[in-house]
């Protein structure tokens, strides 16, 4: 714990999030919120590139906000850092009195500091005790979760948070081991799925725990209830002609992000009116085709970068009184 931040360390994507941001938070006065402080790359980058732009970072980890304090020092009161979860940035902006902002930037998944930490059980390439907080000071352990919860909810999390086609299976080996011996650490849980698997499935595609450790941690921390509240709360503070650009690391997240750009996007009157009310004209502009995926440099520069889909939208009109919260999924 405690190391400073890797210099090598090029966060995923940079500059096309930069890119994709400038046209927004370029003038003075411009508020920039990230959304997933981290390591603080993004961050930093865009205090530098931009060195008029004022930066509002928030982590629900606090040792991430630690290391990205000492980072992010030079740049002085440009920064603000909080730690909060993403979901709660209109209630940040709120406290600090800022009504909105020009550019929102969402780096969802686990942050490389923290799958590097070998003491918090993300990775399962490495033995560790069963955590996957990212705010280790709330909420059940990855652990807890294994060790209470039915047959039915751990085949639940694993099919529909780990794509987990072998589930049910999954879950009946944990029960099984669990009443010999509660779960502390992530080698006996990858040995256990590797072996739950069928042998013919383990040859393909990479580790066959990853996607038991992805709904795990996607559990722990309600990873997707969180976003399912963050999407719509980041679009009501984003100020029009302010951009949105959000990464994505698997179809579950991305399907969400989609659902509420493309809700955005879209105009809400009823067929066949020959003019269109103001009320229901789209609030958002698609700036990306579908999602983009890394190039094959971005993903020499990170390899993190391999699954990543970024979505990028502009914000064309603003929330009309009778349109508040039109901006949930229908």
């Amino acid at each position: 714990m405690g190391s400073s931040p890797d210099p090598k360390h090029v966060p995923v994507m940079l500059q096309r999030c930069m890119d994709a941001l400038a046209p927004a938070i370029g003038a003075p006065g411009a508020v920039v919120v990230d959304a997933t402080l981290g390591l603080g790359g993004h961050s930093e980058a865009l205090l530098t590139q931009f060195p008029e732009v004022r930066l509002i970072a928030v982590d629900r980890d606090p040792a991430a906000l630690k290391l990205s304090a000492e980072r992010l020092a030079p740049f002085g009161e440009r920064a603000t850092l909080v730690h909060a979860v993403y979901d709660e940035i209109p209630e940040v902006l709120a406290d600090l009195g800022i009504p909105e902002v020009q550019g929102i930037l969402f780096d969802l998944g686990v942050s490389s500091m923290q799958l590097d930490e070998a003491d918090r059980g993300f990775a399962y390439a490495q033995d560790a005790p069963l955590d996957m907080r990212m705010d280790q000071t709330v909420g059940l352990s990855a652990a807890e979760v294994l060790n209470t919860y039915s047959h039915g909810d751990l085949a639940r999390i694993l099919k529909v948070y780990g794509e987990e086609r072998f589930a049910g299976k999954i879950a009946s080996v944990i029960l099984r081991e669990r009443a010999k011996e509660p779960f502390t650490n992530s080698a006996r849980l990858v040995e256990l799925v590797r072996n739950a698997i069928p042998a013919a499935t383990r040859r393909t595609g990479g580790n066959p725990a990853k996607r038991t450790f992805q709904a795990l941690r996607i559990e722990v921390n309600g990873e997707l209830e969180v976003l399912d509240r963050a999407i719509p709360g980041a679009l009501d503070v984003l100020a029009v002609g302010g951009r949105i650009a959000v990464m994505s690391y698997q179809s579950l997240e991305d399907r969400l992000v989609k659902q509420y750009f493309a809700a955005g996007a879209a105009n809400t009157a009823p067929p066949g009116l020959p003019i269109i009310p103001e009320e229901h004209q789209p609030r958002l502009k698609l700036l990306t085709r579908g999602a983009e995926l890394a190039t094959e440099e971005e993903i020499e520069e990170n390899r993190r970068a391999a699954p990543v889909r970024l979505r990028v939208a502009e914000r064309i009109r603003p929330n009309h009184p009778k349109a508040r919260g039109a901006s949930r999924r229908g």
